[in-house]
């Protein structure tokens, strides 16, 4: 008899692996902040995103665990934070650091489903690759769709023309040949990449309606509002720049550490924009237009799927996630991209819907971080929870919006030699800086408070040394960052970027210019060591830089930073 009904319960549970199970669509979006209609937002048009959020539940207060692209997406997939998984950078693949990770891919796929990612989802390009054991199927890629207008393609192949001719690997020519930071241009949606990306994700979820009892996860990436701001003319014609407003803050929040922020390095890698002087605010507002044009342009395509989604009668039985990656600095604290440890950077949108368990158009501010999605689709799906993740599951804040999830939420962001490791309460962000394995001691911190000044106009570290006791406590919970991983793998879909990343060395190029008052192509030693975020420290750094030892730094020193010339 127990063996029967063993079988029987075995029966059951294939059963419902197989007819019943819920689906997922997961929406990622790359460089999407929360500046949408169903967060207030009364200038954006984005009918459709509010569309979903009159399905679900927001989150106001949800928070990635790195805001650059690689390490929050590996954050997504694996459940670990960056600092766990010990990568904080672009080119390295995840399973250098954690080779024997389960993704959530891989999660569902090991509970009988199929698997299937369109677009961006994890990061490709540095040398990066998309993570082939996650998927049932190939990973679908548009064919298409950087630039439409031909003058900005010919600015685009000559720039890539000038990488191959100065030696830059192949795999990286696509992240260094750019050209205008925006478009505008009369053309069908599917002329750029996301309008592709919704016209194969209709296409998949009609073929999965023709596969009925097998259960699905798909995963559709959208690549705007990523630069370069490229979108057809009706969405850029739905707003005028003049009708947008520059940030009043045009600089670091009062007694930060320099390394807080930087020099939109990014943003200035794009044609048309200056390589150290200010974005002057023709040009801001140009930008702030072309961000809002993309996001539109992102969300009508949204739409379509989610057109689909209802039509192949599929939303009955489909939790369906919009994430974005991180958020991005619009001008704000003279900043631009995103890259930096906050609000603006940090924080990001999700939306959920799970059909029966989520509440129609609720909003929680309960405290999320993408590390915890993981778990929460596991637990809706009714999947098995892999043991070891850093994020924990916040279906009970599905069911009850207002119930409470955790005391904070926890990302970093590195800078040069140190790790800003940084925490979120409902009313405080705390951010320690110091190099990893260091003592605590040795960290220089910034301290601010949302109820007070939710623009961050002044670093309260100094002010309210009891606060930034207490958070440090909370923050000393968690293990030790791990420290970035280098080794290279050989060959095949693993292997990591090799040679000298582009993101980090824009970044200490843009450092060494803003620090070389003068612009004689020198670093005096006052000139190295004003504003350093560890005064202490920093003279030590010199003479390690100083290769030659003629008591100057020159440009490619300050760059390599004492590793040797290669």
């Amino acid at each position: 008899m127990r063996r029967v009904l063993t079988a029987l319960c075995v029966a059951l549970a294939l059963g419902r692996t197989a007819a019943a199970q819920t689906n997922v669509l997961l929406i990622c979006v790359d460089d999407l902040k929360p500046l949408l209609g169903c967060y207030g937002d009364r200038r954006v048009r984005t009918p459709h995103i509010d569309r979903l959020a009159a399905r679900g539940v927001v989150f106001e207060r949800a928070y990635c665990n790195q805001a650059v692209c690689a390490p929050s997406r590996n954050a997504l997939m694996t459940g670990l934070r960056p600092s766990t998984i010990g990568i904080y950078d672009l080119p390295t693949h995840f399973r250098l650091a954690v080779p024997e990770a389960v993704t959530v891919a891989q999660r569902f796929m090991r509970a009988g489903y199929r698997t299937e990612a369109l677009g961006k989802i994890m990061h490709v390009g540095h040398g990066n690759v998309e993570d082939a054991p996650s998927w049932s199927v190939p990973h679908w890629k548009p064919t298409r769709g950087g630039y439409a207008l031909p003058e900005n393609l010919a600015a685009q192949r000559e720039q890539a023309d000038k990488a191959r001719a100065a030696g830059v690997p192949p795999e990286r020519i696509g992240s260094v040949a750019k050209g205008p930071p925006t478009e505008c241009a009369e053309v069908a949606d599917s002329t750029y990449g996301d309008g592709q990306i919704a016209d194969e994700a209709v296409r998949r979820l009609r073929a999965a309606k023709e596969r009925p009892g097998e259960p699905w996860f798909l995963a559709v990436g959208f690549l705007k509002p990523h630069l370069p701001f490229t979108a057809p003319k009706k969405y850029w014609d739905l707003y005028r720049a003049e009708d947008f407003t520059l940030p009043a803050l045009k600089g670091l929040p009062e007694g930060a550490p320099e390394c807080a922020g930087h020099n939109s390095g990014e943003l200035r890698s794009y044609s048309d924009i200056p390589r150290v002087e200010p974005v002057d605010d023709a040009m801001g507002r140009h930008l702030i237009h072309g961000y809002h044009a993309a996001t539109s342009y992102m969300d009508a395509q949204l739409g379509r799927v989610l057109d689909a989604l209802d039509e192949t009668g599929f939303a009955s039985n489909t939790v369906v996630v919009l994430w974005g990656d991180h958020g991005w600095h619009l001008g704000d604290h003279g900043l631009w991209c995103k890259h930096t440890n906050f609000e603006q950077a940090a924080r990001i949108p999700l939306i959920v819907s799970a059909p029966g368990v989520t509440p129609a158009g609720a909003r929680s501010q309960s405290l999320v971080e993408t590390v915890d999605l993981y778990p929460t689709l596991c637990e809706l799906a009714g999947v098995p929870v892999p043991q070891g993740l850093d994020g924990a599951s916040f279906v009970g804040a599905l069911r009850q919006p207002s119930r409470p999830t955790k005391e904070a939420v926890y990302h970093v962001y590195p800078r040069d030699r140190l790790l800003g490791r940084a925490l979120r309460t409902s009313r405080y962000r705390l951010v320690e800086w110091r190099a990893i394995g260091e003592p605590a001691e040795s960290a220089v911190c910034e301290l601010y408070d949302y109820e007070s000044d939710p623009a961050e106009t002044r670093n309260l570290a100094r002010e309210r040394p009891e606060e930034v006791a207490r958070l440090r406590a909370l923050l000393a919970r968690q293990p030790e960052a791990r420290p970035q991983v280098r080794a290279a793998a050989k060959g095949g879909a693993e292997k990591a970027g090799a040679g000298v990343r582009k993101a980090a060395a824009q970044e200490r190029g843009a450092m060494f210019d803003k620090r070389d008052a003068d612009r004689d192509g020198r670093l005096t030693r006052e000139e190295f060591l004003k504003g350093q975020p560890d005064p202490q420290e920093a003279p030590k750094r010199f003479p390690l830089f100083d290769t030659d030892k003629d008591g100057l730094l020159s440009r490619d020193e300050f760059i390599r930073g004492g590793r040797p010339a290669k």
